[in-house]
């Protein structure tokens, strides 16, 4: 049994926006924590959390690693989340199993695009988060504006529990505003090291501000601080630490820490601030789910004596042991060679090993707890989103949201020997990442690979080249269109076949309508007596949704439709689910005919930091890419354009910014919507097709 009680376990993850020094964070986590000996930078590619030889080589971290550290008496699982908007996945899922998170920002840039991105993603989960602004020690840092920018941009109730003696080269120490005293830091590197003294006299005001402050901040999300602060009544420190742990807990606050991972500044801190007020499993509200045979809400306890139920949120390929399944345990014990079910396979799996992770260095264990995070070895229907529990007590917990890829490419083997590996590794890389897609062009006889971003495809062609030793050509990157009607359609589906014997009738009358940008394909059934038998309804739904795959342009998928199934008629004998599919289908790609269809593309949220010298030729080249420019911002002699600019018009732009601007530029770009491709651009598209 573990020797840690689950009051005293961490399960947080680093979140940010890339090169805002999460990686770096963790190392120095990691280094204090004794997990450690020595120090590894990112620029160096010598990190422990960046452990495959992609992420050294590009200095940036591409799936999330796992690893458990102890600090004062407590247990810290700790996963270091990538931070480009391509591997947005690996967050996602990062922050569905975890019960705190530590958002690490720049105290140069602030709060930039992507920070804004996992933020959304943690208040999806409900995380509770604390925030780290890094890089004090920065030329251009400003700890101040740092936290204007989570008031204004994140809405987050966000305080200082720390202020910054000094910065830039000057940055020297913190004064600690719940125990009011201050810690100037000493050495460097591994040698950093800091001292209780004084809080400076030039100081002494600014700090009982903003400890008034944080106490006036406290009073209006907790009652008790509330009474105190209207009957002037005091505030122990310990007090204090406690009213923070318990508001954090609810996500109502978010303390805010300063410091510098990569001198080792204030790191030591950070940890006691993760132990001091992020929770604990059973500080978060315990797990819902749904008994798929009752169809009622169950809720389970982060308790051992409770029944066993876990989720299965990452897949990753060992080359030595085989596929590592990922586990959050959040209820009962999970013990090597037990009998476990997954309930969305409805199957049986035996777990082989259980394994600790740090990074990709593995320690066996015989059993987990509740309130853990583990890896299975073993495991060979799970997949991503995957819900373990006991047989006798089924529970479903929700699945994931993943975002639909908007860029593709095709890929080809080159030799016959390849044509194995190239299947192999497709299938296995599948697996371990929901947001890739693989497809089989029937047309051309191509495999087309589909994800979130160049970046994104670059790297999983990389890994097929490196891990799975694949040889294999590659096309240029293609956008990822959409097809959509453009009115309201009524249509009719009939699938007659008489052939001797028994024949097939399905015939169907449907309303298509175009829905909300987002919405996918919506299906409704509208029938009323009994004019299709009910059994056959969900065929007709299954023959919509097979349908739609393809449009009636280019063949691209179909989104955004609402679909009524209003009329029909079967026949006693004649009728099958087949024939009801076929009907639908028929009915569907009519509609499409009918309802003017158009095509989509995909929007992106491009955001450019530039020098001021050259925002004119900024502007200029993304005017030329069809952008529509929304802000433009100053931050010291910095520009920062924001703008909406299709995807088909920004491949390659790495390689454009850097020339335009000497290579002083940096930008970040998200997905943001799809939208109507205008007109001539389609007949573009389509003599291209042709």
């Amino acid at each position: 049994m573990s020797t840690f009680s689950l009051k005293d376990t961490r399960n947080i993850g680093i979140i940010a926006h890339i090169d805002a020094g999460k990686t770096t964070t963790t190392e120095r986590l990691l280094y204090h924590t004794g997990k450690l000996y020595k120090l590894g930078d990112v620029d160096e590619g010598t990190t422990a959390m960046d452990w495959m030889e992609l992420e050294q080589e590009r200095g940036i971290t591409i799936t999330s690693a796992a690893t458990t550290c102890f600090w004062k008496e407590k247990r810290i699982n700790i996963i270091d989340t990538p931070g480009h908007v391509d591997f947005t996945v690996e967050v996602e899922r990062s922050l569905k199993v975890l019960d705190g998170a530590v958002i690490v920002l720049c105290a140069v840039g602030g709060v930039q695009p992507q920070s804004e991105t996992v933020w959304r993603q943690a208040e999806r989960y409900g995380v509770p988060r604390i925030a780290f602004i890094n890089k004090m020690d920065r030329v251009g840092s400003d700890f101040f504006a740092g936290i204007r920018d989570m008031h204004k941009k994140l809405g987050a109730n966000a305080q200082p529990l720390q202020l910054p003696i000094g910065a830039e080269s000057n940055f020297k120490g913190i004064i600690d505003l719940v125990y009011m005293r201050a810690f100037m830091f000493e050495g460097e590197e591994e040698n950093a090291s800091f001292k209780e003294a004084p809080i400076p006299e030039d100081m002494k005001d600014m700090a009982s501000k903003y400890r008034h402050n944080l106490i006036e901040r406290l009073a209006e999300v907790d009652e008790h601080v509330m009474d105190k602060y209207v009957h002037d009544g005091g505030i122990y420190p310990q007090e204090m630490a406690d009213i923070l742990r318990k508001v954090t807990a609810t996500g109502k606050f978010i303390p805010v820490l300063c410091g510098s991972a990569l001198s080792n500044m204030g790191m030591q801190f950070l940890l006691d601030a993760i132990c001091d007020y992020l929770p604990s499993p059973l500080d978060v509200p315990p797990i819902k789910g749904i008994n798929p045979r009752t169809g009622n809400e169950e809720v389970r306890k982060p308790k051992n004596d409770e029944k066993l139920s876990c989720f299965a949120f990452k897949i990753m390929s060992d080359p030595y042991v085989g596929k590592l399944t990922f586990l959050r345990v959040y209820s009962g014990i999970l013990e090597t060679g037990a009998t476990i079910y997954n309930i969305n396979k409805d199957k049986e799996e035996r777990v082989g090993k259980i394994v600790k992770l740090h990074a990709n260095k593995q320690e066996i264990c015989n059993q987990v707890e509740a309130g853990d995070i583990c890896a299975c070895i073993g495991l060979k229907v799970t997949r991503t989103g995957d819900t373990i529990c006991e047989e006798s007590h089924p529970i479903v917990f929700e699945s994931m949201h993943f975002p639909i890829p908007v860029i593709s490419m095709a890929i080809e083997p080159k030799t016959k020997a390849d044509q194995d590996k190239l299947a192999r590794g497709l299938h296995k890389l599948v697996e371990e990442d929901p947001s890739f897609k693989v497809s089989y062009n029937k047309d051309t006889g191509e495999t087309i690979i589909s994800g979130m971003g160049e970046l994104h495809l670059e790297v999983m062609v990389d890994r097929l080249l490196r891990e799975f030793k694949v040889g294999a050509h590659v096309g240029r990157p293609q956008v990822a269109y959409r097809e959509t009607i453009t009115k309201t359609v009524r249509t009719v589906g009939k699938f007659i076949q008489q052939s001797g014997g028994r024949g097939q009738y399905g015939h169907v009358v449907m309303e298509m309508a175009p829905a909300q940008p987002g919405e996918g394909v919506k299906f409704e059934s509208k029938i009323i007596g009994g004019a299709i038998p009910r059994e056959y309804i969900s065929s007709v739904e299954k023959g919509v949704v097979a349908a739609a795959r393809s449009g009636a342009i280019l063949n691209y998928p179909v989104t955004d439709v609402e679909i009524k199934l209003v009329d029909g008629s079967y026949h006693d004998v004649d009728s099958s689910d087949l024939a009801f599919k076929m009907a639908a289908s028929i009915a569907f790609n009519d509609g499409l005919k009918k309802g003017a269809s158009v095509l989509l593309e995909p929007i992106m949220s491009l955001e450019v930091v530039t020098p001021e010298e050259y925002l004119g030729d900024v502007i200029g080249d993304m005017n030329s890419r069809r952008a529509k420019i929304e802000s433009i911002d100053q931050k010291g002699n910095t520009k920062i354009v924001k703008g909406l600019v299709p995807l088909s018009e920004v491949c390659g732009y790495a390689t454009s910014i850097r020339s335009l601007t000497q290579g002083r530029a940096t930008y970040t770009m998200e997905p943001s919507f799809y939208q109507e491709v205008p007109r001539h651009i389609m007949e573009k598209i389509l003599d291209g097709k042709q």
